[in-house]
């Protein structure tokens, strides 16, 4: 048994479900009419008589998720049965993996560095959607939906790892990441739902589940409440007793609904409908093929080969899209430069337009020449902004935009020189402040001169000019 050394123990289930077009067994889709009951069929509904068909491209995505979590692979593919008597499952049993899973022994490391153990990745079918109409306290009676029935989940199973609720959330973020990259899960419509195990050590580690809790701020709100109830409970000599506790998000409480059950519970046999199959080194090699540059892999190449700060770098990382977008760039302009921009002034206009960078119509092209521009000082960084936020509306030449708009920066010396001039003598109060101590007053006198030159101009260049005029 694992000895624990911190106040609080966690460790995730995690239940994803893999972005593919029909379910696990059968060939009804994953996606479509939300009618209650309408993409379901004689498999899905665990009719008498009714035999699964598997899912190869599903497991192919959970291979794929094996390898990035670097966990061992089985050579071979065995399902079982889960037995339990619930109205999610039909069947009366969960198509699940237990004695075998698809991958053990993995490893994930959070952005504080510290790695947490992965124990198994397994491939299961989903259970039916239950509605409770009042809620799950109060409601008199429940609806069952078996659209998503059968839909392909991966589970991923945490070793206790995790010390804080923080390093919980931090855990599923980094999690999201890697799914994004490998391309298996869709971020904008997917299920990801995670129970948690947690324990305090005034407890001697009396371990408490909180079922299928919904988002990275719902999991690190329910697991702070439940850290605190339970060291209350400990506090007012009350015992904790081994259960399975819901997460209820608006009144922000957990509260029991049965005393856990243990592995032994579910009675797991074979599922003699599936054939074994054998997971090949030809079957594996395939896949690797396909698979990308991890996100933890580019924020090093990044630090090590661009030179560029490691919080620009796990930024930029965090995006395939964008980190992909940052690697053409960084090789024709300034690595800090393309950093920078596509860091704040990208991400700032994706995220105003709620667009991604494949929705927005942006590309490698558009950046290089932008920043190209602005690396020569030939257009200024506010000049910039204004071409990156018309950009996101309708791609265009750069180069040919900036010439036909007369947006090129105004560096003839001499003009610069007039202009500034010309703020001076129109802002008397403001000098006058300036040579009284008053620093910021050159700025106003600087924001005179950027007007006159329609933004064109370097506000270095002209705080300089100003600056040698005024003494």
């Amino acid at each position: 048994m694992k000895k624990f050394t911190s106040d609080i123990v966690i460790g995730l289930e995690i239940h994803t479900e893999l972005n593919t077009n029909t379910k696990l067994f059968c060939g009804c889709p994953t996606k479509g009419s939300e009618e209650p009951n309408t993409r379901t069929c004689v498999t899905c509904l665990g009719m008498p008589g009714s035999k699964p068909v598997l899912n190869k491209k599903a497991v192919e995505f959970a291979l794929k998720l094996c390898m990035a979590l670097n966990c061992e692979i089985s050579p071979e593919l065995v399902f079982s049965r889960k037995s339990y008597f619930y109205p999610d499952m039909a069947k009366n049993y969960q198509i699940s993996q237990y004695e075998i899973p698809l991958g053990k022994k993995g490893k994930l490391r959070l952005g504080s560095g510290k790695e947490i153990g992965i124990t198994r990745v397994h491939m299961e079918e989903d259970p039916a959607s239950l509605v409770h109409p009042a809620g799950m306290k109060e409601s008199a009676y429940v609806l069952v939906d078996y659209n998503r029935s059968g839909n392909p989940l991966v589970e991923i199973v945490t070793e206790p790892d995790l010390a804080s609720p923080d390093e919980a959330r931090d855990f599923m973020k980094q999690l999201i990441i890697v799914l994004s990259y490998i391309e298996i899960f869709d971020v904008n419509e997917g299920i990801i739902k995670a129970d948690a195990n947690i324990s305090v050590k005034e407890s001697g580690y009396t371990r408490v589940e909180i079922k299928n809790i919904t988002g990275f701020k719902e999991i690190e709100l329910a697991l702070m409440h439940e850290v605190n109830r339970q060291q209350n409970e400990i506090k007012n000599n009350k015992q904790i007793h081994q259960e399975t506790r819901a997460w209820d998000s608006e009144k922000g409480v957990t509260f029991s609904i049965r005393k856990k059950e243990t592995e032994e519970d579910y009675g797991y046999i074979i599922d003699t409908d599936l054939v074994i199959i054998d997971i090949t080194e030809k079957w594996l090699n395939e896949i690797k093929k396909h698979m990308p540059e991890l996100a933890q892999d580019k924020v090093r190449k990044f630090v090590e080969k661009y030179r560029i700060k490691r919080d620009d770098a796990e930024i930029i990382a965090s995006d395939r899209q964008l980190a992909e977008m940052f690697e053409k760039v960084a090789e024709k302009v300034d690595p800090n430069l393309a950093a920078k921009w596509l860091r704040r002034e990208l991400v700032r206009v994706l995220n105003y337009n709620k667009k991604e960078i494949s929705e927005s119509g942006i590309n490698e092209r558009h950046m290089i020449d932008l920043l190209g521009l602005i690396e020569k000082k030939k257009i200024t960084d506010a000049v910039g902004q204004q071409i990156i936020e018309k950009l996101i509306e309708k791609p265009f030449d750069v180069n040919e935009y900036v010439k036909k708009e007369k947006l090129e920066a105004v560096s003839d010396f001499s003009e610069l020189e007039k202009y500034c001039k010309e703020a001076i003598a129109e802002n008397p109060k403001a000098v006058e402040d300036y040579k009284k101590g008053e620093a910021k007053a050159l700025n106003f006198i600087v924001g005179s001169v950027m007007k006159k030159t329609k933004g064109k101009a370097t506000p270095k260049e002209v705080n300089d000019i100003i600056l040698r005029l005024i003494k």
